[in-house]
């Protein structure tokens, strides 16, 4: 009946100007496609040169490679019999745009600019490319000559167009453009499209997949259609991860759907749909509409069918249950993923922890493991190229794992680093989690060089600074804290410099950091301690969501060892003990507690709220346990404290991507780093407000 389409989809672990592997990958992906009987591939965004090059989207460098690699695939024969839709920077009358090629046999059929640019959160995309504002309108492209040579085209359509086979449309959506309000597909299928196409550079974010999905389900809900989504995976050398979920939805349907977490470098989703039931659809469902005149698409025509004559025995994929992991799942897969990208592009030979008993430290250690479990399962699937990494990785070309734990052991090296302040309790505690994962345990005291740095501010100055508790002022307390702590830093790179020398092995290891996203937000780390890493999976979560991570691990790994973990207080263990035990915690020393941080961080980020702002909201809020003179006493120290330490974002180690709230220096929240700390106008309107609010309190 030639009225069934088979279409492909897929997720590429593309890495930012690794023009060899994206191509190969591409290639790979096209021939998966290929063998699933498709006759249209989708690809990811900018998946030639990679979504990530960032500014080296200025040079002509990549430009001129990204060309080199289109070639190469118009030359495959791997391309042939099949309409590939690739993603690639081109430069149009002296202008930059971020655009999808497509291309069959040898000949490009059209080049489409991305229209809606995205530029808000980790999104810089005005600062490379420009959008194509010229609605409906198509220009002439004049192809380099490397092309020529292989199309025998001069010009090829560029601009605001659609792709007309003898059986139906296509019309092709970026990544942002499904989010705005004046999508494209709106309009587009108005005007008959009955494909749609979105090549994305989606990272992940704790609680996000469920809108994406909402979103593709509500585009064919609206106006009929199918739907393909196409997505990067993976970290391409930069702090997000970007969590692949390919998947094809039809008349509001999800009918096939990719992972949103692997360690395949290459998924392609495919789905045999019938183009019949959108037309039918959108008869019952749309025909009060679709009398409306949009502006009719430019529609390039190609003498190619996506369906075949005989298909009347050609099964069609039908509606599929959804099933989105929860946050704890999440943030053991996602941050896993990313940390094992990082490591085996990085020609590194495993991770150093410094492991210190507590949750943070004990969340980075877990997600190490959670690593190893899925590079072992992975292993046991077949993927080769995962096995081949981890032989890189461990220096053994024979070595195949037979556990997470041995594995562990191979690449995880945990220290704990013990002061005279710090307790037998957090002691046993990392020993005994490192005894579970199976990492390379060390106890390392670091008296004797913290003893060593005092001794040469001793003999210059001829003082001796002391502990509060020994009678010391705050400015003698706080510096004795923060030589422990940056003491702790120089000997966690001295030990992943050379440990792996000490036992006869080749390479070094990568320092992981451990500090939340909460601490981040308040400066409550010490500049240049063991949160200077070299990348930290945690940075972008918060404590309340790390708590709940490791009680998932407690059951879903049998870490036992993490009961305890959880039940102890949090602390920095940097003051003297008292009577052997903590007198020091983390929130007393913060002022705050860490769920409390959760909601002024989300406030301040994703509300936009300033301290007048924010005060005004958290009275209603917090109304059951705090008065508005508490909460305005709440808001205050946070601004102050938030403002004092801002400076320490400028040199935080590089941290996975994880939440909207995070206060990372780098892209995502831009602000000053020397602030006037009084903040005197704003502190005087909430002093105001809550006056107010106190005069028009009724007496009792």
């Amino acid at each position: 009946m030639g009225r069934k389409v088979t279409l492909a989809t897929c997720s590429l672990n593309q890495w930012a100007l690794d023009f060899d592997g994206n191509l190969e990958r591409i290639l790979k992906s096209i021939e998966i496609a290929k063998a699933h009987g498709a006759k249209y591939r989708l690809g990811p965004e900018l998946e030639i040169c990679g979504y990530g090059c960032a500014d080296h989207f200025y040079e002509s460098d990549t430009l001129l490679h990204s060309f080199q690699v289109l070639r190469k695939l118009l030359e495959s024969p791997v391309t042939q019999d099949i309409i590939c839709d690739v993603g690639m920077p081109i430069m149009h009358h002296n202008v930059r745009y971020n655009c999808r090629v497509l291309f069959l046999n040898r000949k490009i059929l059209l080049i489409r600019p991305k229209m809606l640019m995205a530029n808000y959160g980790v999104y810089r995309e005005l600062r490379w490319f420009s959008p194509w504002k010229q609605l409906r309108q198509v220009e002439e492209y004049f192809l380099p000559r490397m092309i020529q040579e292989v199309t025998g085209q001069d010009t090829v359509p560029f601009g605001d167009c659609v792709l007309s086979t003898k059986d139906t449309c296509i019309g092709t959506e970026s990544c942002q453009e499904l989010w705005h309000s004046r999508s494209p597909h709106i309009q587009m299928g108005l005007d008959g499209v009955e494909i749609f196409t979105n090549a994305s550079a989606s990272h992940h974010v704790l609680r996000k997949a469920d809108q994406r999905v909402n979103l593709i389900k509500s585009a064919t809900t609206k106006s009929g259609g199918i739907y393909l989504y196409a997505n990067q995976r993976g970290c391409d050398g930069d702090r997000v991860y970007y969590d692949g979920c390919a998947m094809v939805a039809i008349n509001g349907d999800i009918v096939a759907l990719g992972a949103e977490f692997s360690l395949n470098d290459v998924e392609v989703i495919t789905a045999t749909l019938d183009l019949e039931d959108v037309r039918s659809y959108r008869g019952e469902i749309c025909q009060p509409n679709m009398d409306i005149e949009p502006k009719p698409c430019h529609r390039v025509k190609v003498d190619f069918s996506l369906s075949n004559g005989d298909d009347i025995y050609l099964p069609t994929h039908q509606p599929i249950t959804l099933h989105f992991h929860s946050p704890e799942e999440e943030i053991s897969l996602g941050p896993a993923c990313w940390l094992w990208d990082y490591l085996r592009r990085s020609g590194q030979a495993g991770f150093l922890l410094p492991l210190s008993g507590g949750v943070d430290s004990s969340s980075t250690a877990c997600i190490v493991h959670s690593m190893c479990v899925l590079l072992c399962q992975a292993i046991e699937d077949g993927n080769s190229q995962v096995l081949e990494d981890v032989r890189r990785v461990v220096g053994d070309d024979s070595y195949r794992p037979e556990h997470p734990r041995e594995l562990c052991g191979h690449i995880f090296t945990t220290c704990y680093m013990a002061s005279e302040n710090s307790s037998e309790d957090t002691c046993s505690r990392a020993k005994g989690l490192a005894n579970q994962i199976g990492s390379t345990h060390m106890n390392i005291n670091i008296d004797l060089a913290v003893k060593g740095i005092l001794g040469i501010f001793s003999v210059v100055t001829g003082r001796w600074p002391q502990f509060r508790a020994n009678g010391g002022s705050h400015r003698e307390n706080l510096a004795l804290q923060n030589v422990q702590a940056r003491v702790r830093m120089v000997l966690a790179y001295l030990f992943a410099q050379l440990s792996l020398w000490a036992r006869g092995k080749p390479g070094g290891l990568l320092v992981l950091g451990s500090a939340n996203v909460d601490e981040s937000l308040t400066g409550y780390f010490t500049k240049y301690d063991c949160s200077s890493a070299d990348i930290n999976p945690i940075g972008g979560i918060s404590k309340t969501d790390l708590k709940s991570f490791l009680l998932y691990c407690v059951e879903q790994f049998q870490l036992t060892a993490l009961r305890g973990i959880l039940s102890a207080p949090p602390t920095a263990e940097l003051e003297p003990l008292t009577d052997g035990q903590v007198s020091q915690t983390d929130e007393a020393d913060m002022g705050m507690t860490y769920s409390e941080l959760s909601v002024i961080g989300r406030l301040r980020k994703i509300s936009k709220c300033g301290p007048f702002s924010m005060f005004c909201k958290l009275i209603h809020t917090w109304r059951d346990a705090l008065s508005p003179a508490e909460v305005a006493q709440k808001v205050k120290h946070f601004f102050r404290m938030y403002s004092v330490n801002r400076h320490k974002m400028t040199t935080v180690t590089p941290s996975y991507h994880a939440e909207s709230y995070s206060p990372d220096d780098n892209r995502f929240d831009p602000r000053p780093f020397l602030y006037n700390t009084r903040w005197t106008w704003q502190f005087r309107c909430i002093d105001s407000q809550v006056s107010q609010m106190a005069d028009n309190t009724p007496k009792q």
